[in-house]
């Protein structure tokens, strides 16, 4: 339509995993709620550190999502004296992800996470993660049981009050799709407290501002349950609401900054 106003784009960080040979991995439940929700275009973006170049991708993007993933973020970047077995990791995935959201936030231009991505977006503002999430009641079953079986498991969050998320749902407690072995240990440098596991006040969401760029993650899985759930809903419908306002700011008015106060910022 002439004079249509262009939806936003978002790019939407792959996986690395093997099914018989190397592929590049995204759940089709992260991307379809970005387009029906959101108001989006979507754009995958590999996790392959030769394929993506941060610098090359950012101005082609108006927001970044970091989604779930089976792996863990691996220990080596945020503490030195514990490895992990190689099949629990994707490197790739954390290197691509740490520089192309730094380059997103220094951009001025809106980053959010889901499960693993936002424990991604913690270490990248100097945080540390604990790998004992599953013992204490956040992640039921195993990948064996089939996803949807999986993904059934929920416990509640606690919001804070005044907090972005409670601004956009309305609500003061929800119960939230939990499948998660990873949490946050340290909070990241300039990192706010959204939400809080109800039964253990393990933080389940957290936000922030830098460089202008709002960071917005939470632990559990909003893609499972936009169905039924308003709140998941709404969560959907601010990533479009952000990144419109971002794609708002012409490139004249932006200048880039440096993020600084994170372990793997500014390397």
């Amino acid at each position: 339509m002439i004079g249509a106003t262009p939806s936003p784009v978002i790019g939407v960080l792959c996986c690395n995993e093997v099914a018989g040979r190397a592929v590049q991995v995204v759940a089709s439940r992260f991307v379809e709620p970005l387009a029906t929700i959101a108001g989006a275009t979507v754009l995958l973006v590999p996790a392959l550190t030769a394929v993506t170049d941060p610098a090359a991708v950012v101005p082609l993007l108006d927001g970044l999502l970091l989604t779930g993933s089976r792996s863990h973020v691996a220990p080596s970047r945020y503490r030195s004296d514990v490895t992990a077995p190689p099949d629990q990791v994707d490197e790739q995935r954390d290197e691509v992800a740490l520089r192309l959201a730094e380059r997103m936030i220094e951009a001025g231009k809106p980053v959010f996470g889901i499960c693993r991505g936002m424990q991604e977006l913690n270490v990248l503002f100097g945080g540390t993660l604990t790998d004992d999430a599953a013992g204490r009641g956040h992640h039921g079953g195993s990948w064996e049981d089939g996803y949807d079986r999986l993904f059934e498991h929920r416990h509640d969050v606690d919001l804070t009050g005044g907090g972005v998320l409670e601004r956009i749902t309305g609500a003061g407690r929800l119960s939230v799709s939990s499948v998660h072995q990873q949490g946050v240990d340290r909070l990241g440098s300039g990192l706010k407290v959204e939400a809080v596991a109800t039964h253990d006040s393990l933080v389940e969401a957290f936000g922030g501002t830098a460089c202008g760029a709002e960071v917005l993650a939470v632990q559990w899985h909003p893609e499972c349950d936009v169905g039924n759930s308003p709140a998941s809903r709404a969560f959907f419908a601010h990533v479009g609401d952000s990144a419109r306002r971002a794609r708002a700011v012409t490139p004249a008015i932006r200048t880039p900054r440096p993020l600084t106060g994170g372990r793997y910022v500014g390397h």
